[in-house]
């Protein structure tokens, strides 16, 4: 792409009445009165421009601009977020873009590209304060432009803010995901040596014909080591030595000792096998040892992959709740203790990976709040993701819900560095972020302002820099309680 100087031709007398028509004709502007049309024409000049062209460069002072009227081409604006020049908005012959009349836009926050030939009326903006007077009716379409371009501009915002916060959840959930997911797997693929070796140790103790007598043994035996079992695990220091001593146990009876990790993560005890052994003839302690700690390794796998699968359930729930899959995207009574539960979940491998204490402390009975639900996770996401970039190793990260006068307040609080005074009131700018390059957006604040405030809420911010303490407070107006 090119970046060409701005080249403006003034409308020359004798064309000024095909312009006013082609301006007649055009989609935004053409029902405005003729004599304001007519006033366009005579304050405006034509800039032709081709395919390729930078019409304007990321960051570039408005005044330079003016408003472009789009008579014929194609123009489409690229902003960069963090991930890269993102197209937001196009415009084509019949549209209305640059600088509008009230606009408070002081640089350009993206570029503007041309990607087809094309011709602009561009009216400058020291002739504004003359076009709100003579030109009410156009004054009026121009505002109404605004709005929607500024509704646009929001709408796509907030698209790539869900984009950025999806991609969190997605590492998180990835990283929490990976160990109960490994877990499952290594059982499973365990197990089927576990279902093995059980198979082939049956048909080996059904050789050995016990008596009714003796089969009860072995079923008490295994009701022993299950209860031993459930009732806690052994420290690791205790549970090597109850390995080493049931391993000579099995060699001293002429039992292969192999089995001994299985029979002691079991919760197997010398007492029981000593009593096995009264009850045994030797030929059959042999087979009656190894089907039982078969049969107590397959139930440690089971547990195991029960464990993991539970975990990944509880994860997924945890997400399905947080995103609100399946629910419409509209007010209702949402219980913040649970949303604020889940989002931790989420944001736990990132807590763990910076050793960070985040931790979550809300009142009994606290009242509902009438809101979108995944709206307000959104929130508690990027508040939560920027105290975790703020701390460091080691951090302390503390959050609260309460009901107050004001309504339910929830708290997050970290003791990172702080926002420095100079910056305090900037950090829930449009764009403004102090993460070095390519880590942040400068989004999520605003987006995280903008929809507490789309729910009723309030959004502030309290920090002492050097001191060790950031609080975001947002306070949402509390449903009544029945």
């Amino acid at each position: 792409m090119t970046t060409n100087a701005a080249s403006y031709t003034e409308i020359p007398p004798a064309e000024r009445d095909a312009v006013l028509e082609r301006l007649a004709a055009h989609r935004t502007l053409g029902s405005a009165p003729r004599e304001e049309l007519t006033w366009l024409v005579a304050h405006g000049a034509l800039r032709r421009f081709k395919g390729g062209e930078t019409l304007v460069a990321k960051g570039q002072i408005t005044e330079l601009m003016g408003m472009w009227v789009v008579l014929t081409g194609h123009i489409a604006v690229y902003v960069d977020r963090g991930a890269g020049p993102q197209r937001v908005m196009d415009w084509h012959g019949g549209d209305v873009t640059g600088i509008l009349p009230y606009s408070r836009v002081t640089t350009s926050i993206g570029a503007g590209i041309a990607l087809e030939d094309g011709e602009l009326l561009v009216v400058s903006q020291e002739h504004f304060a003359d076009l709100t007077r003579e030109c009410p009716a156009l004054t009026a379409t121009l505002v109404h432009v605004m709005v929607d371009r500024a509704r646009q501009f929001t709408s796509s915002d907030l698209h790539d803010e869900k984009m950025i916060s999806l991609g969190k959840l997605a590492a998180g959930l990835a990283h929490e995901l990976n160990n109960p997911a490994s877990a499952a797997a290594r059982g499973t693929k365990l197990l089927e040596d576990g279902l093995r070796e059980g198979f082939e140790a049956a048909r080996a103790l059904g050789e050995a014909r016990l008596s009714p007598v003796q089969m009860a043994l072995l079923d008490r035996f295994r009701a022993t080591c299950a209860a031993s079992a459930a009732a806690g695990v052994r420290a690791p220091l205790e549970r090597g030595d109850l390995e080493d001593a049931i391993g000579g146990w099995l060699d001293a009876h002429g039992v292969e000792p192999s089995v001994a990790a299985n029979l002691a993560d079991a919760g197997a005890s010398l007492t029981m096998l000593d009593e096995l052994a009264v009850g045994l003839q030797p030929a059959m302690l042999h087979a009656a040892v190894r089907w039982i700690a078969a049969d107590c390794a397959t139930r440690t796998l089971l547990s195991d992959v029960h464990r993991a699968a539970t975990r990944i359930y509880d994860l997924v729930d945890s997400v399905k709740r947080f995103t609100y899959m399946d629910r419409s995207a509209a007010p209702e009574a949402i219980d913040v203790a649970p949303a604020l539960r889940d989002t931790i979940a989420v944001l736990r491998s990132k807590a763990r990976a910076k050793e960070a204490d985040l931790r979550l402390d809300t009142a009994d009975g606290l009242p509902a709040v009438g809101a979108v639900g995944g709206e307000l996770n959104q929130v508690w996401l990027n508040l939560l993701d920027n105290a975790l970039d703020a701390v460091g190793a080691g951090g302390h990260i503390a959050v609260s819900a309460r009901a107050e006068p004001s309504g339910l307040v929830v708290r997050i609080i970290d003791d990172g560095p702080g926002v420095p005074p100079g910056l305090l009131d900037r950090i829930f700018d449009p764009f403004f972020t102090t993460k070095p390059v390519g880590q942040g957006t400068g989004l999520g604040l605003d987006i995280a302002r903008r929809l507490v405030r789309r729910n009723g809420g309030e959004i502030d911010v309290e920090s002492r820099p050097g001191g060790g303490r950031t609080e975001f407070r947002v306070t949402l107006p509390a449903l009544k309680q029945d």
